[in-house]
């Protein structure tokens, strides 16, 4: 099932959603995938660093792991391609000409946009008013 790479058509069928829960990245340095499983993470990154975790906040609260901060989870609803070319940059751009910080992660059926919680409901208005301008302006 192939994703859509055309950016006029992403931007204007985005359909963002701000998810309810808190989450923070983590560091495990000397991990390996699976180690800290009972995190529950939702995504995963090895670096030379150490095994970089998104994890709910209070999984690492109650595990006692430090982090810089929480972020909320801004879904693109759209199925995106992994070859579409300028959303991300779009998208970043819009909440970084708000003041917003975007973690941008893609998965294979849809972007996801890590936000400051301080930040959240500004982000997704933002995303709303990009969405709106494609729409308007085909």
């Amino acid at each position: 099932m192939a994703g859509i790479t055309d950016l006029k058509v992403l931007l204007a069928g985005m359909k963002p959603i701000l998810g309810q829960n808190s989450y923070v990245f983590v560091t495990c340095p000397d991990a390996a995938y699976g180690d800290r499983a009972g995190l529950d993470p939702i995504g995963s990154f090895r670096e030379a660093e150490g095994l970089t975790l998104i994890v709910p906040r209070q999984n690492a609260d109650a595990a006692g792991i430090a982090y810089d901060g929480g972020y909320r989870k801004i879904t693109l609803q759209i199925h995106s391609s992994l070859a579409a070319v300028g959303l991300t940059a779009a998208v970043a751009g819009a909440l970084a000409q708000s003041g917003i910080s975007a973690n941008v992660v893609a998965a294979y059926f849809h972007d996801h946009i890590f936000v400051p919680e301080e930040k959240a409901a500004s982000a997704l208005k933002t995303l709303e008013k990009l969405q709106l301008e494609a729409e308007l302006n085909p």
